[in-house]
């Protein structure tokens, strides 16, 4: 039996170069809190996020090539970079829940709600290291775990070393998103949304039942962001998505609208509807308000029931790696604990076993002084949701952590883990008697944040410390770095959430529509999923109906083979702009995928093209992000001007012809020779 090969980092541990530097630190807190925010910005739009990895590892080395660097120094700004990714997945999952749930009014602010969301995000997101930290040498040592974005990610700081580099393109991208996101802003363009009402008709021949109605058509979104999502989960998960959309737009919103349109139209009403939710009696009557108000309070419910069934679906799916995961972490920890001080060299050393602990136990403390201070409930609740914390973080970044060695980080169902935790610590907390006036909303809530920005984190972390451990990174190093990123993109995560549902406010008072988290604009799904579940298990208000209907759907979909049940819920969540946006983004990438195929080009040409439309892409969410969260403060002030009053759709579809062509003519023209070696992918 041949010797089994000694691994060999691409940097041994013998060789001591710079990598903890305070540039590298500062920049890689710079990407941290940019694409962590940026993130925010989409994850509360669309309902997902991109990966942060790569945009920090090609922002990384283009402005370090400015200074003399190392691939050890840009290993560690791509970590600290990425890590803020992590954190904006866990807010925008849960914190908009706690506004949802009315737990916080969006009116009154006060400090004491930025603390608590800043003291959830960097307890969670610290929680996530420790344990990242006590795991990670088994974890990243282990052949069955390919860890294949890590891999990926190494490969192109080594490809930088030889002088590559894709920096132009997502720059350039990035100016493309910002000034179409700007104009948007000043009302240059505009999506296209017109109701059309049905003929009257009798529904049967010769009997008294009569209906009529209409229905509500919209043009895509003219956004560089949705586009580039889109094109980077590519058509086939872009047409999933999007059908969500037609079912909730082109079936169940009609036909319910069908039936109910002579009972909406009395006058009564009216009056009541406008009395309770404080709407002027002129707008309540418009039926493209009436219609979008039955998407809102009777098809999301139903949507949210379809994701409830999909996110036990894929759990489901992943049994096997998720109980492997489970039985691992109790023999890891005893491995960590007893071999922590075994291996001195460089590449070896992780955080003190000692602080891990402390680290640890101090969360679990403050999670009970939140609990029981803030949230006010009991004693015995307060020591519950703190024992129930640990354990569940405990194995959900185990789980997160195996799960990112198998499929990546990309496809890591943190939504999924965070409502089983979500679900677990409310039924505990109903057995022990604790209901809404207790507290037990929050408490819920509460836990169900920390553990879903932990088991984020945990996956990020671990990714990157895998990259770290093929470059031959110094781990203790990347850990630290990444619990100075986590605390920085926890201090400011909770203002951009505040100021982008604000200026959704009061953007939604000058146009007509009900503004803030949850609304058109800012759809939050998982976050009103996460809010409809605590409120209806620990206070009982529960639209059970509405949300057994969604399960059924959600099954039915499942028994249909449809391949992400999920992403079908999200698409019927979603405003119809967002889901035929993204389709048109999906579109477009299947020509590009038509043309390759088509032309037979080779294999580096593919990866070159997969590779530079992937930068283009993320660019361009990265741009209309920014510029979006840029206008927010003035959009508060309520100081934007508005170049048209009634934009010119024509102007918004011309956005949309140049974006196809940027993401379509560029990377084909740019996709090198044939005899080219072939990049490392970042088709993650």
């Amino acid at each position: 039996m041949a010797e089994e090969k000694k691994f060999v980092p691409f940097i041994s541990p013998e060789t001591n170069l710079v990598e903890f530097t305070i540039r590298g630190l500062i920049l890689g807190l710079i990407l941290a809190v940019v694409l962590g925010a940026a993130n925010a910005y989409l994850g509360l739009k669309a309902g997902m996020t991109i990966a942060a990895t790569y945009p920090a590892a090609v922002l990384g080395m283009a402005i370090l090539r400015l200074f003399k660097s190392n691939i050890l120094e840009e290993n560690f700004v791509r970590t600290v970079g990425s890590i803020g990714e992590s954190v904006a997945a866990g807010a925008i999952f849960t914190l908009p829940a706690f506004f949802i749930a009315k737990i916080w009014d969006p009116q009154n602010i006060t400090i004491n709600n930025y603390l608590t969301a800043t003291i959830i995000l960097i307890t969670g997101g610290v929680l996530g290291i420790m344990f990242v930290a006590l795991l990670r040498r088994v974890m990243v040592e282990d052949k069955d775990l390919l860890f294949p974005e890590s891999t990926a990610a190494a490969e192109i700081h080594k490809s930088g070393q030889k002088g590559g580099s894709g920096a132009k393109y997502l720059f350039s991208a990035m100016g493309v998103g910002a000034v179409i996101q700007f104009f948007a802003q000043l009302k240059l363009f505009a999506t296209w949304e017109k109701f059309y009402g049905f003929f009257h008709k009798t529904l049967i021949p010769g009997t008294f039942f009569k209906a009529e109605g209409g229905m509500l058509l919209s043009s895509p979104g003219f956004s560089p962001a949705y586009t580039g999502v889109g094109y980077i989960i590519g058509p086939k998960y872009a047409s999933l998505n999007f059908s969500g959309g037609l079912l909730a737009w082109g079936l169940l919103t009609p036909i319910i609208y069908y039936f109910l349109y002579p009972y909406i139209n009395v006058e009564v009403f009216l009056m009541n509807w406008a009395k309770t939710h404080g709407h002027p009696l002129e707008k309540v009557s418009d039926p493209a308000f009436q219609i979008t108000q039955i998407w809102r309070y009777i098809i999301r419910p139903i949507a949210i029931g379809g994701m409830l069934m999909g996110a036990f679906y894929t759990l489901f799916k992943m049994r096997k790696s998720l109980y492997a995961g489970l039985k691992r972490s109790f023999g890891d920890v005893k491995k960590a604990a007893t071999g922590s001080q075994v291996e001195i060299i460089r590449t070896e050393r992780d955080l003190p076993f000692f602080w891990i602990i402390i680290g640890i136990i101090a969360s679990a403390v403050v999670t009970f002084l939140i609990t029981y201070f803030v949230f006010n409930t009991g004693l015995i609740p307060a020591i519950v949701s703190a024992t129930i914390l640990i354990i569940l973080a405990f194995f959900f970044a185990a789980i997160s952590g195996y799960l990112v060695g198998i499929i990546g980080s990309s496809n890591n169902p943190i939504s999924g883990l965070t409502l089983t935790a979500l679900i677990t610590t409310a039924l505990i907390l109903v057995l022990i008697g604790v209901d809404a006036q207790q507290g037990g909303v929050s408490a819920v809530l509460g836990v169900a944040a920390i553990v879903c920005v932990s088991a984020a984190v945990a996956g990020e972390m671990l990714q990157d410390l895998k990259a770290g451990h093929l470059l031959g990174g110094t781990p203790w190093k990347m850990q630290v770095g990444n619990i100075i990123g986590v605390v920085i993109s926890g201090l400011v995560m909770f203002y951009v959430l505040n100021m982008l549902n604000q200026a959704d406010i009061v953007q939604g008072q000058q146009q007509g529509y009900t503004g803030g988290f949850g609304s058109k604009n800012l759809a939050a799904p998982q976050a009103g999923l996460m809010a409809m579940l605590s409120q209806g298990i620990i206070g009982g208000q529960m639209a059970w109906p509405l949300i057994i209907v969604g399960l059924f759907m959600g099954l039915a979909f499942i028994m249909m083979q449809v391949k992400s049940p999920m992403l079908v819920a999200v698409g019927m969540y979603l405003p119809l702009e967002t889901t035929f946006a993204i389709f048109v983004g999906g579109l477009i990438k299947g020509v590009v995928d038509l043309i390759v195929e088509k032309k037979k080009y080779s294999d580096s040409q593919k990866v070159r093209i997969e590779n530079i439309g992937i930068l283009l892409a993320s660019g361009l969410i990265a741009g209309e992000a920014l510029t979006g969260l840029g206008f927010a403060p003035f959009r508060i002030a309520g100081v934007v001007p508005e170049i048209f009053k009634e934009p010119p759709v024509i102007i918004g579809i011309a956005v949309l012809v140049i974006l196809t062509l940027i993401l379509i003519i560029v990377p084909i023209k740019n996709r090198g020779s044939e005899d080219e070696p072939a990049p490392p992918s970042a088709g993650m």
